[in-house]
């Protein structure tokens, strides 16, 4: 005998098991960017020399906040700044992940060739796992001539050493920072993809003739593209946000200043000037730069991807 449900039974909504993921977004997430929109629309408007009650009061300000940030030479300057950090970073990270995606990847047989090939993941990755500021600590010291062991040996041997932390070094000594850090992640996305092709594809290729070298760039390649896409869509995220590494060398140097970054910017006019106001505005600007370019780049590689496929 086969019992069925007669459909009277009580039944639980299936959101009520989203209920902690919503909850969870809207505190952590929604709610503090609705705030920041709020505030960004007010200013305070001071009567006299804003001093007793009631001489300080919130009003509305429309657009006006948006207006001074995007005319502000600091924000410019600073966006100008991230610019060409990102056009160092984006490329050499993005280039050496791949490189050592397809060189982990490579046909190797044998125990002793797991366990390296083990090893060689983990210390590619080690460096993502450090904190940025631990991490930017670590290289200022090393970039610093006083106490930097590499300034030491340059100096013994009798050759220039170069400034790290001033003018266009600056600019290399950040970006050495950032793809120190951020190459062992982006391998790893490019690594998994690589390992999730069959092993069918390679002997296919391999029957026809072609090298390592061939598969890597006609095989390959191809197939981790949207891996690529991807590293490159949060490589583009992290670039623009850029704020841990110039602010934790900001007191190693005179040449990072306190608007180096957008972020920055941010942050002086937040907790240093005191204008939540301005610094709200200007982080909506971010966000929504910061949503243009990442979401322009995705409708361009899904646009060349749908060409890709129709060929």
């Amino acid at each position: 005998m086969t019992l069925r449900p007669t459909g009277h039974g009580p039944r639980r909504a299936p959101y009520v098991f989203l209920l902690p993921a919503i909850l969870l977004f809207a505190g952590l997430f929604a709610l503090p960017i609705g705030y920041a929109l709020y505030l960004s629309l007010r200013k305070i408007d001071v009567k006299g020399l804003g001093l007793g009650k009631g001489a300080r009061d919130e009003v509305w300000a429309g657009l006006s906040n948006y207006t001074d940030a995007l005319h502000d030479p600091e924000l410019l300057d600073g966006a100008r700044r991230v610019l060409g950090y990102g056009l160092i970073v984006v490329p050499t990270m993005l280039g050496l992940a791949l490189l050592f995606a397809l060189l982990l990847d490579a046909d190797r047989r044998g125990r002793k060739d797991t366990l390296l090939r083990g090893f060689s993941r983990l210390a590619i990755f080690l460096p993502y796992a450090i904190p940025g500021v631990v991490a930017a600590l670590l290289w200022g010291f090393l970039y610093l001539p006083d106490v930097s062991p590499f300034h030491y040996l340059l100096d013994k041997a009798g050759l220039p050493r170069p400034e790290l932390l001033d003018g266009n070094g600056l600019y290399a000594s950040l970006s050495n920072i950032a793809v120190w850090g951020g190459t062992g992640f982006n391998m790893i996305v490019i690594y998994t993809s690589l390992r999730s092709i069959p092993a069918e594809v390679y002997e296919a290729a391999r029957l026809d003739g072609c090298s390592q070298i061939q598969i890597a760039l006609r095989v390959k390649i191809p197939m981790v593209v949207p891996s690529l896409v991807l590293t490159f869509f949060f490589s583009i995220i992290a670039t623009v946000q850029v704020f841990s590494e110039p602010t934790t060398l900001k007191p190693l140097t005179n040449s990072v200043s306190t608007t180096w970054s957008p972020l920055m910017d941010v942050h002086q006019k937040a907790f240093v000037e005191g204008d939540l106001y301005a610094a709200a505005a200007t982080s909506v600007i971010i966000a929504v730069v910061t949503l243009v370019l990442s979401f322009g780049f995705l409708k361009f590689a899904g646009a060349r991807t749908g060409q890709g496929d129709a060929r």
